[in-house]
């Protein structure tokens, strides 16, 4: 078994049931869950491998991975919002499916009832409960003080700002005095001021005991934000979900986003999450149980336009062809889920190799970094038809039609073999954008066809 990566400012987190106290035993146990739907031929799509995860008291757990890897079907399957497929989900020991566990969630979006005061929204689950209206009031009151506010308890949703409407999604799923806290990217709404104020308040409740909340699961996209908050971090790979890092986090809080072990453990992560097909297992786990790309015959495309790629390669084309991918970010004002599919589709057409969480320039990048709009576009129709199968398969199907045009249900079915069907229809959307991009096809979506492009200044060159 290969020996788990170290992450500097991080340690093993538990791995498992050993002589537990009551205070340090799980508080879920999530053994072997899988998540996967059933095609009509009986095949199946899998959106989460066989999993084991543990959540732990006294820990703030952020579970980091990329855009639509299966954060969220992973929160709602240990929340109880959803079964998993297969295996079993433990509360306290006991099956999930066979209890009400006492779990609190905030989502993205504020899901506030815009008819209902601030106060008479936080009482809202309380009221469904069966509590009685003076011990509501006083659980609703006391909440709203705790998280900042006291004098707004008449207020409608419509006159509040971002910040405070998820500050009234805080105190809702405070009210009911959840042993667990899922938290489903509850700052991404918002700017980027407000939601530091947000995380710093909410990491002071937790230090100082001001809630009765046991454990907080944190779904992130934001590498600083789980740095940031989190005991633990884990880190998913993705098609399909797998775990591939688990670790605590050795730093002591308060933590400073300038400070050199704080940077260096997000530049581990970076690292991490940029370098798919590297063995970083969690530890008791083997690889064989992290899939990688070439286990699939679609490698995903990245949601990425050719413009963030060029900006990218002329921005380490000018720092000397290699930067730290955290540094990169910085200079280009992006958090990890808008960088993360840059780098990815840089690396899937041959323009960007990652390694040790740098991202470092080819030579076909820079060739690409120092080219002009039209010379652009020839490089990504060459560097696509090469390096992605699918925009291949339609260049080579629409050619071999006498009319070079194809309904684009055919395509839709062979993504359907390997995806869900929404995941299915966003990489088509792309595959579009980036056939449109590099003139390979056009799409005409009101008949529902694939047309291949005319001869254009690209056959030219």
């Amino acid at each position: 078994m290969p020996e788990p990566t170290a992450i500097p400012g991080a340690c093993d987190a538990p791995a498992g049931p050993v002589s537990e106290s009551i205070d340090s035993a799980p508080i879920i146990r999530a053994r072997a869950i899988e998540k996967f739907y059933t095609q009509p031929d009986g095949g199946r799509v899998e959106i989460i491998s066989p999993s084991d995860l543990d959540v732990f008291p006294q820990q703030i757990i952020a579970l980091l991975g990329p855009s639509g890897c299966g954060k969220s079907t992973l929160l709602r399957i240990l929340a109880g919002l959803m079964p998993p497929s297969a295996g079993q989900v433990l509360w306290h020991d006991r099956p999930l499916c066979d209890q009400a566990p006492n779990v609190g969630i905030v989502f993205q979006s504020f899901a506030l009832f815009p008819w209902l005061t601030v106060l008479d929204n936080v009482e809202a689950p309380l009221e469904a409960r069966g509590v009685a209206a003076s011990e509501r009031r006083q659980r609703a009151v006391r909440i709203l003080d705790a998280v900042g506010l006291d004098g707004f308890e008449s207020a409608y949703p419509k006159e509040l700002s971002g910040g405070m409407k998820q500050r009234v999604g805080f105190a809702r799923a405070l009210v009911i005095q959840p042993e667990v806290l899922f938290m489903d990217e509850p700052f991404s709404a918002l700017d980027v001021l407000t939601a530091e104020t947000l995380r710093g308040e909410l990491l002071e409740l937790w230090l100082e005991h001001k809630i009765p909340t046991r454990s907080i699961f944190l779904v992130t996209h934001n590498i600083e934000e789980a740095v940031f908050l989190a005991d633990r971090i884990i880190v998913l790979g993705t098609h399909p979900a797998h775990i591939r890092a688990d670790f605590a986090v050795g730093l002591a809080h308060p933590r400073r986003h300038k400070d050199p072990d704080f940077l260096d453990l997000v530049d581990r992560i970076y690292q991490i999450l940029t370098q798919p097909t590297a063995d970083f297992a969690p530890p008791g786990a083997s690889a064989a149980a992290a899939p990688t790309h070439s286990s699939v015959r679609y490698p995903l495309l990245p949601r990425a336009r050719p413009g963030g790629m060029g900006a990218l390669l002329e921005l380490l084309a000018d720092h000397g062809g290699r930067e730290d991918l955290h540094a990169l970010a910085s200079a280009l004002s992006l958090d990890v889920s808008d960088l993360l599919p840059i780098v990815e589709s840089a690396e899937l057409l041959g323009f960007l190799s990652v390694d040790q969480g740098d991202g470092q320039i080819t030579p076909a990048g820079r060739t690409f970094a120092a080219a002009s709009i039209l010379e652009r576009k020839q490089l990504f129709r060459q560097a696509s038809l090469e390096r992605v199968l699918l925009l291949r398969q339609i260049d080579e199907a629409l050619r071999a039609k006498a009319d070079h045009t194809l309904p684009d249900d055919f395509f839709r079915d062979l993504l359907e073999e390997q995806f869900t069907p929404s995941m299915a229809n966003q990489q088509f959307e792309i595959a579009i954008q980036w056939g449109r991009y590099a003139e390979i096809f056009d799409y005409d979506a009101d008949r529902g066809r694939l047309v291949l492009t005319e001869p254009s200044a690209l056959d030219q060159e």
